[in-house]
């Protein structure tokens, strides 16, 4: 059986504010405990923030780790964290979705284009903000299809 990517486990809903720090934490260590990446991936993942945003627009954060971070990678995963009342990235962004993903090998541009097709419309950025179904969020990322 193929472990997936993105699983109810992954997901935690309806989470009060933190700070950007704590955000990328919370999905950091959620990657670690569900056997995605090694503790030391969240500082790639902190460090990346800092040189630039992970903040996307239309309310989403793609934490993810530096370049030299991807060897505490084990295996492709993806984990969200709902913000009710955002977390703010500075300048003004707010994200309401906090998605953190680790990408083995190629898969986090197969990863990546996923989060930005479901993220471009925000009507489906308001769903997944809205959304108390752990699988509405997993379908409104893992059935986008390229057009």
């Amino acid at each position: 059986m193929e472990l997936k990517i993105l699983n109810e486990d992954n997901i935690i809903l309806n989470v009060d504010s933190e700070s950007v720090t704590e955000a990328i934490e919370r999905v950091g260590n959620l990657l670690v405990k569900n056997a995605y990446v090694e503790e030391e991936y969240i500082e790639g993942m902190k460090k990346r923030n800092e040189d630039i945003t992970t903040y996307i627009g239309n309310g989403v954060a793609i934490p993810h780790g530096m370049n030299e971070y991807v060897k505490y990678i084990k295996r492709s995963g993806i984990v969200i964290a709902q913000y009710k009342n955002g977390v703010d990235f500075g300048e003004g962004n707010i994200a309401y979705i906090v998605i953190g993903i680790a990408g083995k090998n190629d898969d986090h541009i197969n990863i990546l284009s996923k989060i930005a097709l479901a993220c471009q419309s925000e009507e489906d950025v308001t769903k997944l903000i809205n959304s108390k179904e752990k699988n509405e969020i997993i379908s409104l990322i893992m059935d986008q299809k390229e057009e």
